[in-house]
């Protein structure tokens, strides 16, 4: 389908998409919302192999929530925004394929919390990151609160959600937020790309099962964590991914894994 803030290019397989609200910093309408939302929906229903989220221009992966429009809201409306931001957010989360956020320029705010619904996220070393929603008298609305801690630790995120301020690249790759930087956007997309051609050659039937157990282990004690990660491994005993890789194994042959 067509959108008004996102352009979505499928090639090879693979899904890139793009925020594109240059002008405003590709911050986070209700609009943009809710066409990410919708584009959640019809990737699930045709998976490509993997995906890359991004924002349009040098300057913002998304700069933040849509501030101008959040000063008109009531609390409920603001309410309502929030929930839509942690629907979006969740979506993202359950895809059953990689996501790469590649973060060139500021991810702030929502913008932040979006990359961290990725799997993982790439920068350039002009990116920043941070939850500065304390310097408007806001609190992070979109799973900020949640992510961040999962991905630094309680003290560091406290740190930062409670200072507002936004780290580096390199230091956000130093406290776990980032797996790698590089020199520039093109450096950062061939990497993407190389990454994700790599995890389409592994089972995605298989990939699919490791995200569903990774993406639900929070709030769990360890005997539930590991009875998630049995189920898991049971349901791929019955797929036919387990059963072509085995016998590519055992052949010595490169599997073609059917994805089911």
């Amino acid at each position: 389908m067509r959108y008004q803030t996102l352009v979505v290019d499928h090639h090879d397989g693979f899904v890139t998409v793009v925020i594109n609200r240059p002008a405003q910093l590709n911050a986070l309408s209700e609009i943009v919302l809710a066409e990410l939302a919708e584009l959640c929906v019809e990737l699930q229903h045709q998976p490509p192999r993997g995906m890359i989220l991004t924002g349009a221009g040098d300057r913002a992966f998304v700069a933040g929530a849509d501030i101008k429009r959040m000063a008109e809201m009531t609390r409920e409306q603001g309410a309502a925004f929030g929930r839509l931001g942690q629907r979006v957010t969740e979506q993202f989360e359950a895809l059953p394929f990689a996501v790469i956020a590649c973060v060139d320029g500021v991810a702030l705010g929502g913008g932040c919390e979006l990359a961290m619904a990725a799997d993982f996220i790439y920068a350039t070393e002009r990116a920043r990151f941070g939850q500065p929603e304390v310097k408007l008298g806001l609190v992070p609305g979109f799973g900020g609160c949640v992510r961040l801690i999962r991905l630094v630790g309680a003290a560091r995120a406290k740190e930062l959600i409670y200072s507002g301020r936004d780290v580096t690249a390199h230091e956000a790759k130093r406290i776990g937020l980032v797996n790698d930087v590089f020199g520039d956007r093109a450096a950062m997309f061939a990497a993407a790309r190389a990454t994700l051609a790599e995890i389409a050659t592994r089972s995605p039937a298989a990939v699919a099962l490791c995200k569903h157990v990774l993406g639900n282990l929070d709030g769990k004690s360890t005997a539930e964590q590991l009875a998630l990660e049995a189920s898991a491994f049971a349901r791929a005993f019955g797929t036919q991914d387990k059963r072509v890789g085995v016998a590519a194994f055992v052949a010595k042959q490169t599997p073609s894994f059917v994805g089911r």
